[in-house]
């Protein structure tokens, strides 16, 4: 099973980076719509959280700069929990703020263990090792 290990953060990875996209499209584009309870047009605050969560999910997908990315990306979600869920109650299973911890600290993991071997991070390290 170990062997499978590298592989399967890779879709940890991938499938995380992937769904934090879609918030970010949801608040930008309204891709695939728009997203529930977010004001249009958007304000600042959101505006850089959506910039935050395409492209931060997008080199996360890749595997590219992943540990910048997702420990940039970890931070925007403890941010977005205790600024828009914690005040409106302590319970995340009330206050919805599940999804913003989960991405909070996968994305923390993801800071630390790098992106799996099919990252692009991975493949830029193997042709530095090869000349």
């Amino acid at each position: 099973m170990s062997i499978w290990t590298p592989r399967i953060l890779s879709v940890l990875r991938i499938i995380t980076a992937l769904l934090f996209m879609e918030h970010g499209l949801m608040k930008l584009l309204h891709f695939p719509a728009a997203q529930p309870g977010v004001p249009d047009p958007l304000p600042t605050i959101l505006l850089v959280a959506g910039a935050i969560e395409v492209a931060g999910g997008a080199l996360i997908a890749l595997g590219l700069f992943t540990r910048v990315a997702a420990f940039i990306c970890s931070g925007q979600m403890a941010f977005a929990y205790f600024i828009a869920h914690f005040p409106q109650n302590s319970w995340p299973g009330l206050n919805g703020g599940d999804a913003a911890i989960l991405f909070c600290f996968i994305f923390l993991y993801l800071a630390f263990a790098g992106g799996g071997e099919w990252s692009l991070d991975a493949a830029r390290a193997k042709s530095e090792t090869r000349g």
